[in-house]
């Protein structure tokens, strides 16, 4: 160890950073290797962090003793450090040869060299550190306070007269400060650094990005406005009581606006994760549509009016909340400020919106969100309430799951089986305290730099999820999964799910009993929400993964079936793509064109033909029920 430093992390250090591609070349690492987020300033910060810890620890080191010390432990550093001087060597050659242009090497051999050298800054550049990068850390630091200790204990041994001038010093510190307070004059240093002295690095970790113990804690306003674009936050209280967070990416003059909706343990962050090339947000602002971000319900923080809500209150929901709470507060909200903007719009021009809805809302909603949104469009159709939507795009949609793994299948009979005891016990999944949910955010960190754990967690879920090939490892690293707050899950939306699954239905929530279902529906069993498809009464685009495991393609085709039985403007595609692919994965240009071109094709408001079609649709339901 020199100056707190390893003699790989000085190896590391002192590659030469003179050519202007070495940035570049990170940039592009950063993307090919950690793409799921794009790189913010924290990355700096926390490099800057460890390089100062490091440096702190050392203190001042005699030089005497260091060389006596080095020839006692000179054949450990021998053996340890011959490696890193041969390729320190062979790195120092390469230096020092011609430029790559007029290189003799083969092609190959410069392109293994130079990723190399990218792959050996982005891991010593990361932004955040893991669980094991931790305990390294603390371990060198203990390593090095233990040698500092006994190398100050051998200088005062060996140097009586250095003794006699620190104690000495100290004496005259204390005895002058004694005079200072007798006479009433402040010892208080005044610091004379000025404007000039001070780094910029440390003064912008210290008051803007800060972040808790090289935790990633960004949210979704971070990435929206590092990458340039405007930001409005929405603030959103359902009828019972819950607090939603509707986020903006808002183009407040446009007539054309989009509602994304997240899955299960998921949230706005998922739709603009990939940066400005890969994300279905940025990708509509771009085409002119106001973007608007949902959240559902089921956070750690507990968001409620009732600040005092126990944990059992605060997770007492299913998916019908989702469906029948969430959204429509959510679409009302939009609505509401959609509304309000366009009609002061129009009045500063001059004129007035004699339309109810002066624009045109499309919805993108994926898994959990797909089966959210179908059961609003459901349950406003028969309560004879506007939707608001002109176009639904599903991704994925959840809802059936007859067709599933085995993994699913053993959770859905332990859930139905031991539901009477486990939903009062546990009524939430999720990580209820900080360090947990810190610890979880730094061995996600452990799982990426470290491929032979990060493999076997990825295996692990895989086989769990029949084979989905979703990068799990990389969506556990998403800084919606932090320290601060992390989406969880009810139970009681698992136990929707089993239900889903044991009827090879698309149900509304099963109560239990008779008596409750009548309360709730009108009828002694759940609503089989598949028997009113014929109320969507707006175009909807169907999509599926062909490499999806946990919502499989004849799944997701058996939405699109019932919907052209039930006479829907409907369409169904395939793309080869894993579950979480269709928000997560950083390489779906075919699938982004074909969303934005679906986009583009809104439909009007619907006529009072389909509207009469419905209520024919709605009286037959209700004789079926």
């Amino acid at each position: 160890m020199e100056h707190g430093v390893s003699s790989f992390n000085k190896f590391v250090h002192e590659l030469p950073d003179d050519s202007d591609d070495s940035s570049a070349d990170y940039s592009s690492a950063e993307e090919d290797g950690d793409a799921l987020c794009p790189p913010s300033p924290s990355s700096q910060s926390s490099r800057f962090s460890r390089t100062s810890t490091l440096t702190r620890v050392d203190g001042h080191r005699p030089g005497w003793t260091i060389f006596l010390l080095s020839w006692i432990l000179f054949p450990f550093w021998f053996l340890l450090g011959l490696p890193l001087r041969l390729c320190r060597v062979f790195y120092k050659r390469r230096s020092a040869s011609p430029s790559t242009k007029g290189s003799n090497k083969p092609p190959r051999l410069q392109t293994r060299l130079h990723n190399l050298k990218d792959h050996i800054i982005h891991r010593t550049t990361d932004r955040r550190r893991g669980v094991i990068e931790d305990l390294h850390l603390a371990i060198e630091i203990a390593i090095e306070a233990i040698f500092d200790f006994f190398h100050k204990a051998a200088h005062f041994l060996l140097s009586p007269s250095e003794v006699i001038k620190v104690l000495y010093k100290w004496f005259s510190f204390q005895s002058s400060n004694s005079e200072e307070i007798r006479t009433g004059i402040s010892a208080t240093s005044v610091p004379t650094s000025t404007l000039g002295d001070i780094d910029p690095t440390l003064t912008e970790r210290k008051t803007t990005f800060n972040q808790s113990l090289n935790t990633d804690s960004r949210t979704c306003q971070d990435i929206i406005t590092e990458l340039g674009y405007p930001y409005e936050a929405i603030r959103v209280v359902t009828s019972d009581g819950y607090i939603l967070l509707v986020e903006r990416i808002p183009r407040r003059d446009s007539r054309k606006a989009v509602f994304l909706q997240h899955g299960i343990l998921d949230s706005s962050l998922g739709w603009v994760s990939n940066g400005v090339v890969g994300s279905p947000a940025f990708a509509a602002y771009d085409q002119g549509f106001d973007v608007f971000l949902g959240n559902f319900r089921g956070l750690a923080s507990r968001d409620h009016v009732d600040k005092n809500i126990s944990s059992r209150k605060y997770w007492r929901y299913s998916i019908n909340e989702h469906g029948t709470e969430d959204i429509p507060a959510m679409i009302e909200k939009i609505h509401q400020v959609k509304t309000d903007e366009l009609k002061n719009i129009q009045s500063d021009h001059g004129g007035e919106l004699n339309d109810d809805q002066p624009y045109k809302l499309c919805a993108i909603c994926h898994s959990l969100g797909g089966a959210g949104i179908l059961m609003y469009i459901i349950t406003r159709r028969i309560e004879e309430k506007p939707h608001r939507l002109s176009r639904l795009i599903l991704l994925s949609p959840a809802g059936f799951h007859g067709d599933s793994s085995l993994g699913f299948t053993i959770s859905e009979h332990a859930i139905r089986l031991l539901a009477p005891i486990l939903g009062p016990i546990i009524p939430g999944i999720y990580i209820p305290t900080r360090f947990c949910r810190m610890l979880l955010n730094k061995l996600a960190r452990d799982f990426h730099n470290y491929p032979a754990v990060g493999g076997l967690v990825q295996t692990l879920m895989s086989y769990y999820v029949g084979g989905d090939s979703s990068n799990w490892v990389g969506v556990l690293g998403l800084p919606h999964y932090n320290m601060n707050d992390m989406p969880g899950v009810s139970f009681y939306v698992a136990h929707h799910l089993a239900q889903m699954k044991h009827a090879k239905k698309f149900i509304m929530y099963d109560y239990g009993s008779a008596s409750a279902n009548m309360e709730v529906y009108g009828s002694p069993e759940p609503l089989d929400l598949g028997e009113y498809y014929g109320f969507i009464d707006i175009p909807v685009d169907v999509v599926a993964g062909r490499k999806d495991n946990v919502i499989r393609p004849s799944m997701v085709k058996k939405h699109y079936e019932l919907m052209k039985e039930n006479g829907v403007d409907a369409t169904y595609n395939e793309f080869e793509y894993a579950h979480l692919d269709f928000t997560f994965s950083s390489h779906h240009e075919e699938l982004l064109n074909f969303v934005t071109a679906r986009l583009l094709l809104v439909d009007p408001t619907p006529t009072s033909t389909s509207n009469q079609k419905a209520s024919k649709v709605k009286r037959r339901g209700h004789g079926s029920s």
